[in-house]
Order: C-alpha cells, then sequence, then structure tokens
C-alpha cells in the first residue's frame, strides 16, 4: 500500500515537473509572495498604517520579480542598486505631487527612460523597471513630501525582505535549475512516450486527437530542450560538460521525435509525410491492415515501448537490481539487424527507433549523472558505450552567437524605437486618462506600458492589447465578488491578495489575459483595503484599461511602426538564413569538410524558429480576419519545423563523422547540400525583398546519388539512408517554402518529381516515408 501511494506520489509530481519546467513558475510566485508576506510582518511588528502595508507590499513584489539576472552575485548587485532608484523615484512622486504638468512631463520621460534602459541588459531592464513601477506606487498611495521619512523605511524593510526571501528562503541558482530542468525533460520525455503508446493502438476515431496531444508534447520536449540549453554555460562546472549535456539532450530530443514518426508510418496505410508531425489539423493517415506476423510484432513492440518507458521514468538513483540492465541491454540490442523481430520493413524500422531511444536514454544518463553499472552489459551496451566514450572526447564548447542588435543604431535600435512609442503612448493615455479621471488616470498609463512589453510589431501590440482587456473584464467581476466576500476584514483581503498574486506569477508565461484577470482582481482587494472601494472604481478601470491599450496601439501604428508583416518577414528570413547555416555546416562535414559547432549552430536554428513562431501569433490568433494568410503562416511554420527536425537530425549525424569507426565522409553528398543552400538564398533574397531573380532548382532524386552503392545502402535504419532521407526531405520542404512563398520554382531536370514539395513522390519517397 505504501508503495502504491509512493508511486502514485511520483506520478503526480512528475506530472506537475512536466508542466511548469524547472519549477521555474512555481518558484517565482512562491518567491514572491514570500518577499510580500514577510514584508507584511515587519511592517505590522512595526505598527504601520495600511496605506504604508500596501506600499510595501507592492515594492516587495516589484524587487522580486524584476530582477532576472541568472548569477546570484548579480541579483544581489541589482538588488543592491534599486533601492536608491527606488528611493528617488518615491521622492520626485512625491515632490511633483501638486506640480500636475511638471509631474506628467516627469514621468513620460521617466518611461522613456524605463523603456530605453533595455539596451543595457537585465540589469538596465530590472532598474528601469523598479523606477517605472515605484513611481506608479507613489501615485496609488498619493505619496506627499511629508509621508516620505515613512515611505523611505518601507521601501527599505521591502527590498530587505525581498532579499531574505530570495537568497535564503527560496533560493536560486543556475546549477539548481537546472537540476530541476533535467527532471522535468526525463518527464517529458515520458509523457511523449506514453502518447506514443497511444498512438500505436488509436482507432481511426481517435486518431486526430492524439495526433493533436503526440504534437504538443513533442514541442513541449522541444521547449524543455531550449530552456536546459539557455542554462548550461551557467549551471555547469565547465564548457566541456555543458557541451556534453547539450549533445546527450539533443540526441534524445531527435531520438523521441523520430520514434514518434516511425510509429505513426507504421500504422498507416500509405506514406505518413512528416509534415503531420508538425502542422495543426493536418489530414489524418488511414490506418492500415495488420498481417497476423505484425500484429505479434505489434504485441513485442508494445511491451518494449513500455519497457522504454520505464528506463525514461526510473530515476538514476532508484536503479537497484540487475532487471533494469536487462530491459535496456534487450532495447539496445535492436541496433543490430540479428535482433529484429519477423515484421515489414517499417514495424521494424519502430524497433530500430526504440534502439535508439534507449542509446539516447543511456547517453542522458551518462552524461547527468555520470558512470553506471557496467557488469550486466551486454554486446550491443559495450558497443554503445564505447561510442559515447568516442563522442566525449571531440565535444567542445559551442560559442555564444553575436547579438543582432548591436549592429542596429539611432532609431532603428528596437530599445529606442519602444521607447518612443511608448513615451507617446502615454502621453496619449495621460491626457485621455485625465479626461476620464483625474485620479485614477495611471491606469490606462500602465495599460499602454504593458502591452509595449515583449512586443515587437503593431500586432503583436494589438494581440496583447485583447488580451488585457478580456482579462481586466473578467477580473472586475471577479473583485465585485471578492471586495463583497471580505467586507472590512483586513487579513482575510490581504490573504486573498497573495493567492492573487501567486496566480499571476504562475499563469503568467501560459496566458496573458489569466495574468490580467489576476491582477484586476487583486486591484479590487487593494481598493477594499484603501476604503476606496466601488463598483464604479472597478468599471473606471475597465474604461483606463481599453484607453490605454488604444494608445499604445496608435503610438505603435503612428511611431517608426513594425508592421507584423516585415517582423514576420524578418524573422522568417533569419530563421531560413540559420536553416541553411545548419545544413551547408552538416552536409560539408558529412562530406569530409573540418568539423565545426553544429549543435551551436542548431541552438540558433532554434530560436530563430522561437522568435518566428512569436512573430506569426498575430496572424494565427482567432480574432484576426484573414483565414487564408492565418493557413499559410501556420503551414509556412510547419515547414520550417519539419526542416529544422531534419537539419537537427543531419547535424546529430555528421558530428560523428570525425571520430566514428562505422561513418564514413562521402563528398558526393556535397552537391545536394550546396544546391538546398543556393535554394534557401533564393527564398531569403525574395522575402526580404533584395532580389526577384532566379527559381528553386528542385533537382533529381537524392538517393539517386548514391546508386552505385548498392541496396544495401539504402536499406532502411542504415546512416546512408538516414542522410538521404533527411536531404531528401530538406530538399522537398525547401520546395514547399518557395510555392506559397511565390518564390518561382524549375522543373525538375531528368524527370524526377523529388522536388515537387511535401507530398512528393518517387523512388525515394517510397523509401524515406519510413522514417
Amino acid at each position: 500500500m505504501r508503495a502504491a501511494i509512493r508511486r502514485a506520489g511520483t506520478r503526480t509530481w512528475d506530472r506537475f515537473a512536466a508542466s511548469d519546467p524547472g519549477l521555474l513558475r512555481l518558484k517565482a510566485g512562491l518567491r514572491t509572495v514570500g518577499a510580500i508576506v514577510l514584508t507584511l510582518v515587519v511592517l505590522a511588528l512595526l505598527g504601520t498604517g495600511v496605506t504604508l502595508m500596501v506600499a510595501g507590499a507592492m515594492a516587495a513584489m516589484v524587487a522580486t520579480f524584476a530582477i532576472r539576472e541568472k548569477e546570484v552575485r548579480g541579483q544581489a548587485i541589482t538588488l543592491a542598486l534599486g533601492l536608491p532608484v527606488a528611493l528617488a523615484a518615491m521622492s520626485l512622486a512625491a515632490l511633483l505631487h501638486t506640480l500636475v504638468i511638471a509631474g506628467d512631463v516627469f514621468f513620460v520621460l521617466l518611461i522613456f527612460g524605463a523603456v530605453y534602459s533595455r539596451r543595457f541588459g537585465d540589469r538596465g531592464t530590472a532598474l528601469g523597471l523598479i523606477g517605472f513601477q515605484v513611481y506608479f506606487v507613489s501615485l496609488f498611495v498619493h505619496a506627499t513630501v511629508p509621508a516620505l521619512p515613512e515611505l523611505y523605511l518601507t521601501l527599505a524593510i521591502a527590498l530587505a525582505c525581498s532579499a531574505v526571501v530570495r537568497f535564503a528562503v527560496v533560493p536560486e541558482t543556475p546549477q539548481r535549475t537546472l537540476g530541476r530542468l533535467r527532471e522535468a525533460f526525463r518527464a517529458r520525455f515520458a509523457q511523449l512516450l506514453a502518447t506514443q503508446m497511444e498512438l500505436l493502438d488509436a482507432g481511426p476515431e481517435e486518431l486526430d486527437k492524439v495526433l493533436d496531444d503526440l504534437r504538443r508534447h513533442t514541442a513541449r520536449l522541444h521547449e524543455a530542450a531550449l530552456m536546459i540549453q539557455g542554462l548550461l554555460e551557467e549551471g555547469t562546472q565547465s564548457a566541456a560538460a555543458a557541451g556534453l549535456v547539450q549533445r546527450r539532450v539533443a540526441d534524445a530530443e531527435i531520438a523521441a521525435e523520430r520514434l514518434g514518426m516511425l510509429i505513426l508510418n507504421a500504422r498507416s496505410a500509405e506514406r505518413a509525410d512528416t509534415l503531420t508531425m508538425h502542422l495543426p489539423h493536418a489530414p489524418v493517415p488511414a490506418t492500415a491492415t495488420r498481417t497476423p506476423a505484425e500484429d505479434a510484432a505489434t504485441v513485442t513492440l508494445r511491451r518494449d515501448l513500455n519497457s522504454l518507458l520505464l528506463l525514461v521514468a526510473r530515476r538514476a538513483s532508484d536503479d537497484r537490481g540487475t532487471a533494469l540492465a536487462h530491459v535496456r541491454n534487450r532495447l539496445l540490442g535492436y541496433r543490430d539487424e540479428d535482433n529484429l523481430p519477423r515484421a515489414s520493413s517499417v514495424v521494424q524500422d519502430v524497433f530500430r527507433g526504440v534502439g535508439e531511444s534507449a542509446r539516447a536514454v543511456l547517453g542522458l544518463r551518462l552524461a547527468l549523472d555520470g558512470p553506471q553499472d557496467e557488469s550486466d552489459d551486454t554486446p550491443a551496451t559495450t558497443r554503445s558505450r564505447e561510442e559515447f566514450d568516442a563522442e566525449d572526447l571531440a565535444i567542445v564548447a559551442a560559442e555564444e552567437a553575436e547579438e543582432a542588435e548591436e549592429d542596429r543604431t539611432g532609431l532603428q535600435r528596437p530599445t529606442t524605437r519602444a521607447a518612443c512609442q511608448v513615451a507617446v503612448g502615454s502621453t496619449l493615455a495621460i491626457i485621455g486618462g485625465e479626461f476620464l479621471s483625474s485620479q485614477r488616470w495611471y491606469w490606462a498609463v500602465l495599460t499602454c506600458w504593458v502591452v509595449f512589453l515583449n512586443t515587437a510589431s503593431t500586432g503583436e501590440i494589438l494581440v496583447k492589447g485583447y488580451r488585457r482587456l478580456v482579462g481586466t473584464v473578467l477580473g472586475v467581476v471577479a473583485g465585485v465578488a471578492l471586495a463583497g466576500l471580505v467586507g472590512d476584514h483586513t487579513w482575510p483581503a490581504f490573504a486573498l491578495v497573495l493567492l492573487c498574486i501567486f496566480g499571476m506569477y504562475f499563469t503568467a508565461p501560459l496566458s496573458y489575459a489569466l495574468m490580467s484577470f489576476f491582477v484586476t482582481a487583486m486591484l479590487g482587494l487593494l481598493y477594499t483595503l484603501l476604503n476606496t472601494y466601488s463598483l464604479s472604481v472597478l468599471v473606471l478601470r475597465i474604461e483606463e484599461t481599453a484607453l490605454g491599450a488604444a494608445c499604445g496601439i496608435i503610438a505603435a501604428v503612428l511611431v517608426l511602426p513594425v508592421h507584423t508583416d516585415r517582423r514576420t518577414d524578418e524573422q522568417l528570413g533569419t530563421a531560413l538564413v540559420r536553416l541553411r547555416d545548419v545544413v551547408s555546416a552538416a552536409v560539408e562535414q558529412l562530406s569530409g569538410g573540418p568539423a565545426v559547432d553544429l549543435l551551436g549552430k542548431a541552438r540558433d536554428l532554434d530560436t530563430a524558429l522561437d522568435d518566428l513562431r512569436a512573430s506569426t501569433q498575430p496572424l494565427t490568433h482567432p480574432i484576426t480576419p484573414l483565414r487564408v494568410r492565418r493557413r499559410t503562416a501556420r503551414y509556412l511554420v510547419a515547414l520550417l519545423e519539419t526542416a529544422a527536425y531534419h537539419a537537427r537530425s543531419l547535424a546529430a549525424t555528421a558530428e560523428l563523422v570525425p571520430y566514428s569507426k562505422t561513418i564514413a565522409a562521402d563528398p558526393r553528398l556535397e552537391r545536394a547540400g550546396r544546391r538546398i543552400g543556393q535554394n534557401i538564398d533564393l527564398i531569403v533574397a525574395r522575402v526580404l525583398e533584395e532580389s526577384t531573380e532566379g527559381e528553386v532548382e528542385s533537382g533529381v532524386s537524392i538517393a539517386a546519388m548514391l546508386d552505385a552503392a548498392g541496396s544495401e545502402a539504402l536499406r532502411s535504419g542504415t546512416v546512408t539512408f538516414r542522410v538521404l532521407r533527411h536531404l531528401q526531405r530538406l530538399d522537398e520542404g525547401v520546395v514547399g517554402i518557395a510555392r506559397p512563398l511565390g518564390v518561382p520554382v524549375a522543373s525538375p531536370k531528368g524527370g524526377s518529381k523529388a522536388g515537387s514539395g511535401p507530398q512528393a513522390s518517387g523512388a525515394a519517397d517510397a523509401a524515406a516515408a519510413r522514417g
């Protein structure tokens, strides 16, 4: 009974860890709430009034969430610098309290400076945010010069309490965060495998839902991998260790995604395109009819997928006895052709994928947990360990990518443009807010400020303003209910405020509308504490929010605008360039060229893809009236995600060439890589309107390049087959990207159809479909 409870608790915790990678949202919520609670306790012991307690709570909240630096030393320096910034902001707000015009002018200048300071990195962003928010707090509590001594003491206590909670109560270091992210990656890997098992047996009526789940869990595993990569340099003891972990995480991600594609293809009556794994609402492949031999193999496959899930879900510290070692040895045995069960080639491909996934899990454990017990190893397991040892000797740390923003100057710098836009928008919000209310005008300014945070185009600002307005309306309803519930009871109101703050930080990365809901509900409770609550105040909150969002949108449209189309084209061009870099470097290394940092280039591609997804959100949001553009944007992003998967797989294979005994370079691949790179360059020139010349060349089937090597080279499961399959898919994907962008495609030479897009046919396609 006790063991069952423990297993249930472990499963529950794994699901939670997977939903919150690294427990970052939980830690942020607990740290903020803890700082506020400690501040309120200290101020209560000093006998301060409710107004100062509200000011202290808000200052503690600001000092906690504003700091985003990774190293503890940097966090301490920024927090120390935040105190004089906060004191200066409070002093100026009190001095300008009765000077309306001067106060408004200074507020606009402060907003400009706070946004412009983002160009100085995390510290500049944090100090600018502290200055703006403390000035806002002073307006909220009506700070005056006589009250400054008490307010100074309150700010000092708030920042000190924030420091205590950050560094002592809920400490955070890159090493600890990286450790939790590893657990989140393991949990998400297990979730993806469980979904792949559902895919194996899903009926036609269930397949659509299972495919949606598979896409979601694949994307979540990729998200966890990117988060791990972002902390490797700070969270590991050396650059070599960081490079090792990065390689093993990338191997596991690629193996997991490939296994899902193999299972989908094995249960399909016809070729399942790789695009199906990345395009929402893609056509569902028809289910194949299984033969008795395949049914028997499916029973074995189901058992082995369960075993693989056990390997992934079991922590290294829980490994006891020899049972798990025997399971691992059996799965690794599928890397040898002689150990594959009797079945069709597509089903055998799945067993090969299981073997590669087991190898990736072993490599991940060796990288994260150190050497394992080798006493029960079989020859297949020993071979895998020797391969890892050879790879480890050749891994080098990735170099930091240069910031693209350094190439821009003047008004073209994103921080300068955003500062000008938000300053103009805030000026309009102040003027309009004064007409609505001379007491609450600053809510319009706050909304205008917020809609510009983490946005880069007019469309993004429009979507964010819409979400904030929806969340505010719902929050007003909740605020009315909560204010009526607490009445004149101070401490219950503070308790609900804390719950709202925790909800605000826990849901912020998931839904901006939810975060706005909790913010507005919290404000209703704060007004109750300040004895200024009324229904008209909350209605005014909606009006000021709508006004602030409108002012932000007007400023974004009129002042140095960045249109959504232009932003999307820039990000699309960047993603395509990064794709070309990865493919060209990988093919060059596969052709015998020098070794380069392929995983670093793949990481840059993933970052560019994330930026592209963010820039296309206004085009794919449900409120957009342009349905055709929405479908086109989704299709292009799915094509790029598919191409990125094949590029990452090529890079992972290419990195083995310099030190592998079984993988040799082949100069004949260089021609295909050169053509794909030239095609991508042509598309980029068309997207960025640099040139309209030239046509995309689809060329002959890539599989034909190695016909002289014989059928054995093209047998499914061999390294040659994988390389050709990935090149074939990349070739098709690039042509598929060209078509919706209006880039002309030349007819393939030699009558081959290999370049006819994602749905291409041909001799190689029939074989490549198995991967």
